[in-house]
């Protein structure tokens, strides 16, 4: 039997602040955090000799201490992954059957910083977050071999046969 994929991953910038209105941030029956955002996704694209840019708009559901957490953190403009999966709502009114998809989201994270339009607490990414790792001021680890052969290692011969 086939296994099925449906995992999305997108990088976008909120189009609102969550809790604007009721329905972007709340609890639903069983206490469980909700947040609705939007994000917009800009894509370039070339159209014979010159570049077009195409914005794609999504819906995002955040649930429970991820959403809480994240809710001071949402504002308009501050750019996001979101890592999740989509799921397609559907319901009928007045004999109209309606659908839509909206990306479940498991894992979000804050991208920029303080000057990217979101306000970041002095420790940094809030509780619940995994910040991307920084490479930035690592010296990277070069393992010592130099006693492994009983050399230093500086004596090659100077004719290699290969």
């Amino acid at each position: 039997m086939a296994n099925d994929v449906n995992h999305v991953i997108l990088i976008g910038r909120l189009t609102r602040d969550l809790g604007s209105d009721e329905r972007s941030f709340g609890y639903v029956g069983n206490g469980q955090a909700r947040a609705n955002i939007s994000i917009a996704v800009n894509r370039s694209r070339k159209d014979g000799d010159e570049w077009k840019d195409e914005v794609s708009y999504f819906d995002v559901t955040i649930w429970g201490k991820t959403a809480e957490n994240l809710k001071p953190y949402l504002t308009k403009g501050k750019q996001v992954c979101v890592e999740g999966s989509l799921k397609q709502d559907r319901w009928e009114k007045d004999g109209q059957k309606y659908s839509r998809v909206v990306i479940n989201a498991n894992n979000v994270q804050l991208l920029g910083g303080k000057a990217d339009g979101g306000a970041m607490s002095a420790g940094g990414a809030p509780a619940g977050f995994q910040p991307r790792p920084s490479f930035q001021n690592q010296a990277p680890s070069i393992p010592d071999y130099s006693n492994d052969y009983g050399s230093a290692g500086n004596d090659f011969p100077e004719d290699i046969p290969f």
